[in-house]
């Protein structure tokens, strides 16, 4: 039997060997920008268990982008060099890469998770001035300045740089990060973007930072290289973004190049409401699939076998990210495999511990 979560699916010139696939997870772990060892093992270690994708955490693309000062960069060359090893690594385990490419604007310079502060980190300790759609900080953060023109042309082109240099490592998929309340999110929403001008008012304003970043990630691609765009499909907010406009925008994405909408939410605002229980996400993604007319994929507590199954024969999304169940066990896909009876290629150094 061949489950349609393990079946192949193929986007521009890559085949994927199954539709299990590994969300970017910050591990806020780097140097300045640097991956570490610990990124080498936390990333290959998800194609020893089986994944078909593994995208890599949200990477900045300049390093006032960062959400932390321990993000990952892809501004320099140094940056990218890093990068490349841990490719070569998942490729030799039968994956393919992607790596997500991302701004945080208002919600960047802060501290990590575990850090004993909380909010933005003051400039003596390494933090910097953030910038945003509008002058409008999120809760408890310090407030960003408003973007201009020529700063809107400069992320753009940051953006295209930062995959080129991704391409340069490597990676088969680049995603744009356009999600979980970051720039590109903010702008989209009328709750963050306040502007009068031709990027603020109407979708197709609000929309036009992204939909311009796509295009120039295309460009940069070329013909044969998937491109992802992540979305928060709602902000879970009164007058906020909606799953009727992200449809829309997911739509607009595919006409300038984009080959899928990774479909999140939320993350947009402190008073946000969301009803959180497995696969809390997947209606979004549904709704977006059919509004939009694209491909997309699915996430939010996706954690057994049967359900990711499910999701993708019910015809509501045609892949799976999962983030936490990964970080659980690594080898989520090979147990995922046996519990939906299908069989799978095993790495031989794992073989005596296949279930029978």
């Amino acid at each position: 039997m061949v489950s349609l979560l393990f079946s192949p699916l193929s986007i521009r010139s890559v085949h994927f060997r199954n539709r299990l696939w590994v969300s970017p997870m910050c591990m806020y772990s780097a140097v300045d920008g640097v991956v570490q060892e610990w990124h080498h093992t936390h990333l290959t270690q998800f194609a020893s268990g089986g994944a078909g994708l593994i995208n890599a955490e949200a990477t900045a693309v300049v390093p006032e982008g960062r959400i932390s000062p321990r993000d990952v960069g892809l501004w320099n060359d140094e940056q990218r060099d890093a990068l490349a090893p841990i490719v070569r690594a998942i490729h030799d385990r039968g994956a393919h890469a992607g790596i997500q490419l991302a701004h945080a604007g208002r919600k960047a310079s802060t501290w990590w998770p575990w850090a004993a502060e909380r909010g933005s980190v003051p400039d003596a300790a390494g933090g910097w001035q953030t910038s945003a759609p509008s002058a409008i900080a999120f809760d408890g953060f310090d407030e960003p300045v408003a973007l201009d023109i020529a700063g809107i042309d400069r992320v753009v082109e940051a953006f295209a740089a930062s995959a080129r240099r991704a391409l340069d490592a490597g990676f088969d998929v680049l995603e744009i990060h356009g999600a979980h309340g970051y720039l590109l999110h903010q702008f989209l929403s009328p709750l963050s973007n306040l502007r009068d001008d031709e990027y603020g008012g109407s979708l197709e304003n609000r929309a036009r930072l992204l939909l311009r970043v796509v295009e120039a990630v295309r460009e940069t691609a070329g013909a044969e290289v998937p491109l992802f765009v992540r979305i928060s499909a709602t902000d879970h907010a009164e007058g906020g973004f909606t799953p009727e406009e992200a449809a829309a925008v997911g739509g607009w994405a595919a006409q300038r190049g984009a080959d899928l909408i990774d479909v999140s939410s939320g993350g947009l605002v402190a008073h946000q409401q969301i009803s959180v229980f497995p696969g809390y996400q997947v209606p979004l993604a549904e709704a977006v699939r059919q509004g939009g007319r694209i491909p997309v994929s699915a996430v939010g507590l996706i954690t057994a076998a049967a359900q990711a199954e499910q999701v993708l024969v019910d015809g509501a999304a045609d892949a799976i990210f999962a983030g936490r169940e990964w970080l659980r066990d690594p080898h989520f896909a090979l147990r995922a495999a046996h519990e939906l009876g299908t069989e799978i290629t095993w790495p031989p150094q794992y073989e005596r511990a296949r279930p029978r």
